[in-house]
């Protein structure tokens, strides 16, 4: 008979850590008499990060005694009282290889339904003082495991634990755990996953995006990058787009063919400053390349506050040579039959041009929309090439909105966007204002069609907003970011400085560390256990969770150069990418962070 020996509360308080704050409820204490437990947790306890714990589905944490005895062994600790693992719940029995998901228990007057194994958190690892802990408890197969409350009531320790019902699919703790976190998925366990109606829908939801992974075939192998490191490119030409975008064509120092790039990629380059590693950017590709093309072109908007644009832009002319990583990024033009809607505001227009080169180069059938917003004619870059591509596709469509206040429109403004036939014959449709939400549903672009935004975070935000609603599903919209993706420090309460900047204190000696979307680049030092402490030391937005290669959250691809890993990851990433969280540089790296 299983028993409930400890019952644990604590209410979340700010704790230092790693010079940051983290608001957390981690720390439980055992306490006397009974406790009432209801819907979202019991009498005197409290989450701190209800995005991973807590809510309805996680009122409650269990975890066994003996499970402490085990780490008490392995981690050689005797300092592991009850509540130091988070939970609530200490219990004596309900072992993870033994509950399954959707097991009904009665402990007292309250009965609850097992939702979910632990979510893995670095938070454990604060509490242990042991950072390894979130790993450890998957690949030991020992998470613990969350309760829903079904009734509420009053629990205190020493009442007995009655199973009152099985789970279906008797799929357990355990192994649930597993199938999320560890490589080698069973069919049949995913299977049996899906249709448990009491796990909890963020786990539903991962198993779900697993299963559609495993049920697309299998696409080609992804392409080795061009070349390796940084390699010289001399430009051929410069071209005044606009009088702040210019483009650049670079060709091979021995007039070689380049590698072919897909249509989206970007090209990271690297100029040079005295006594410190280059400093690099990356910018798009704004047309697509043959096989065996000759040259590639960048085109680049110089910022007011922009050092590697600004450097392009006064230091580069035909002839002269800079530095330049192959051709990489995820966002591409998909092949296939399916409509296309192309979006693009300001400089973002870069990377879907070259999408719409591929598609007239090839005389595309499919149908093509090609929505353009930029603040008047004077700054709309590629105006003329983008309308005479569009016009060599037997189905295309083109939008343009001009938002400058005192910009009027020409003779052919297009309508109001109340129906699908809004052409004008002779040149796209041209809008006075910016667009719509019922604008964009109002362009005829079909449900099935794979959308490619890129643009200003609110324009992307918008634009993907009003596809939804007209029908595209969010994984048929695809978008490219400028700069770093948005944080993800689950907990942390203390913002960094501001801007992404040097690391304090003397450089390293180490290799070359670049962060290429923060435009940092520095010297590795070994005072840090990580590239991650290295690029939070240096106030770069990072996106992790349990801070020892379990999660993935932090997967970032690896432009150039090479790591290894202080801790191995439950896992190893794809080809190309690393987990920061547990890596260091054995070369000069380049991180797309």
């Amino acid at each position: 008979m299983a028993t409930l020996l400890s019952v644990n509360v604590g209410l979340p308080k700010d704790v230092r850590w790693q010079s940051r704050t983290v608001h957390t409820g981690a720390w439980k204490y055992p306490v006397d008499g009974p406790r009432m437990v209801r819907r979202l947790n019991i009498d005197g306890d409290g989450q701190g990060d209800l995005q991973g714990h807590g809510g309805e589905q996680r009122a409650v944490l269990v975890y066994q005694t003996q499970s402490y005895a085990y780490w008490r062994k392995v981690l050689e600790r005797d300092d592991l009282d009850f509540g130091r693992f988070g939970e609530n719940f200490t219990v004596d029995g309900l072992a993870d290889d033994e509950v399954c998901i959707g097991d009904r228990y009665v402990i007292g007057e309250a009965e609850f339904e097992v939702t979910q194994p632990r979510v893995t958190c670095y938070r454990v690892g604060m509490r242990l003082n042991e950072p390894r802990m979130a790993s450890l408890l998957v690949a030991h197969h020992r998470p613990g495991f969350y309760l829903r409350v079904i009734t509420e009531g009053r629990v205190r320790a020493g009442d007995r634990i009655t199973r009152t019902r099985t789970g279906k699919g008797s799929l357990t703790v355990a192994d649930t755990d597993a199938l999320l976190y560890l490589p080698g998925t069973d069919p049949a366990k995913l299977s049996a996953a899906l249709s448990i109606e009491a796990l909890s829908p963020g786990w539903q939801q991962s198993f779900q995006d697993m299963s559609r992974r495993l049920d697309q075939p299998p696409g080609p192998a992804p392409a080795a990058p061009g070349w390796r490191g940084f390699k010289q490119l001399r430009v051929s030409q410069v071209v005044h787009e606009t009088p702040v975008v210019s483009s650049f064509y670079l060709r091979s120092m021995d007039s070689q063919p380049l590698p072919a790039a897909i249509p989206g990629q970007y090209l990271s380059v690297r100029i040079p400053r005295e006594g410190r590693p280059g400093l690099v950017r990356s910018y798009s590709l704004s047309s697509s390349s043959a096989p065996d093309a000759a040259e590639y072109r960048i085109s680049v908007k110089r910022e007011d506050r922009g050092v590697v644009s600004t450097y392009l832009h006064t230091h580069l002319d035909r002839g002269d040579v800079i530095e330049a990583a192959a051709p990489r990024g995820a966002f591409v033009l998909a092949d296939g039959r399916t409509p296309v809607a192309l979006f693009s505001a300001g400089i973002g227009v870069t990377p879907v041009l070259a999408m719409l080169h591929q598609l007239a180069r090839e005389h595309s059938s499919r149908a093509v929309w090609w929505v353009h917003t930029a603040r008047e004619p004077e700054q709309h870059a590629f105006a003329e090439e983008a309308r005479q591509l569009v016009a060599r596709l037997p189905d295309a469509h083109a939008f343009i909105y001009y938002t400058a206040p005192h910009y009027t429109a020409p003779e052919y403004t297009a309508p109001k966007h109340n129906a699908p036939d809004l052409e004008v014959t002779g040149g796209p449709c041209v809008t006075h204002g910016r667009m719509t939400s019922g604008g964009i549903q109002g362009l005829g672009i079909p449900a099935d069609a794979h959308a490619y935004l890129c643009g200003p975070t609110g324009f992307m935000s918008d634009v993907t907003s009003a596809l939804q609603l007209a029908g595209l599903s969010g994984s048929n919209i695809h978008t490219e970011v400028f700069g770093a993706p948005a944080a993800i420090n689950p907990g942390v309460t203390s913002p960094g400085t501001g801007r992404p900047h040097q690391p304090p204190g003397p450089q390293g000696t180490g290799p070359s560390v670049t962060f290429a979307r923060s435009g940092v680049s520095t010297r590795w030092s070994d005072r840090y256990a990580t590239l991650l402490e290295l690029a939070e030391t240096c106030d770069i937005p990072t996106r992790w969770s349990c801070r020892t290669g379990v999660c993935h959250t932090c997967t970032t691809p690896l432009l150039t150069g090479r790591v290894q890993y202080t801790t191995q990851p439950l896992e190893d990433p794809d080809p190309g990418e690393a987990l920061p969280c547990c890596s260091i540089p054995t070369t000069d790296v380049l991180l797309d962070l």
